[in-house]
């Protein structure tokens, strides 16, 4: 299904039964919403369950390529509105944890609870600006194949590699499908979002943190300074999985998520 945001097609996909519990799914940089298949089917019936794309990624609009990590919020909230969601349970995948942070940040009260996947709060240092930049120049001169090759050994296991997992295919394909301008913009979205850290005290909402072992992006003990943060939170290590835990060992991943969203009655 689709949508105009800002003069901006925005797609996204609906599941499960409108009159129970919404779950809002957003994916991380630079995916869709189809990384979240297996989740939805998790979820079934028992929950009314949304997973979109954000600006410029999978079949949403590219529009002007200028992205922020506020708009990526403005957009959020914009959606939840149009599906008259007054408040969701919002999980975020990396960056998609970004946008959940932010969003937590600035409109608490339209959020239930909260599961942040391998992400972090952290904004990025000076290194970590400079090396977006410099791969948002190059997605833009090489394409987003060139980018894609690059980009999959940080986010999956050494293992789902060589074993070609079915998951690596996927995400090579959504990389590859989406325009080099989306994902330089949102590399400098990124690059300039602000430090959540300071907020993460002011949670209240139940909240499950998620990450993969094996995860070198966002690391466990990122998750873990997360966890320590946010009162009740509670964390769970996802084996055999890197950045992707959701794709790479999507039983624990479902079994953990499903307990968690159970808990909140």
């Amino acid at each position: 299904m689709k949508t105009i945001i800002k003069g901006t097609e925005f797609y996204y996909i609906e599941s499960g039964d409108p009159a129970k519990t919404s779950v809002i799914f957003i994916h991380g940089f630079p995916f869709s919403h189809a990384i979240w298949q297996e989740q939805l089917a998790a979820l079934g019936n028992e929950f009314h369950s949304i997973a979109y794309d954000f600006r410029g990624m999978g079949n949403s609009g590219v529009g002007d390529g200028q992205y922020t990590l506020e708009g990526h919020v403005d957009d959020l909230i914009t959606l939840l509105d149009f599906l008259q969601i007054d408040q969701a349970v919002i999980v975020g995948l990396s960056m998609g944890g970004y946008i959940a942070l932010r969003a937590l940040e600035r409109n608490p009260e339209r959020f239930l609870a909260v599961v942040l996947c391998d992400t972090r709060s952290e904004a990025d240092d000076n290194a970590g600006k400079i090396k977006r930049a410099n791969a948002a120049q190059a997605v833009k001169k090489d394409g987003s194949a060139v980018f894609a090759e690059a980009f999959i050994p940080a986010v999956f296991t050494e293992h789902a590699i060589q074993q070609a997992l079915p998951a690596v295919k996927m995400i090579t394909k959504i990389i590859c499908a989406n325009d080099p301008v989306a994902i330089a913009g949102n590399l400098i979205a990124m690059a300039a979002r602000t430090d959540t850290t300071a907020s993460l005290k002011k949670i209240t909402v139940p909240t499950l943190i998620l990450v993969g072992a094996e995860d070198k992006l966002t690391t466990p003990e990122d998750a873990r300074n997360l966890q320590s943060q946010i009162t009740g939170s509670v964390l769970h290590i996802v084996p055999d999985a890197a950045h992707l835990s959701n794709l790479e060992n999507p039983q624990f991943f479902n079994e953990r998520l499903l307990e968690f969203l159970d808990s909140l009655g």
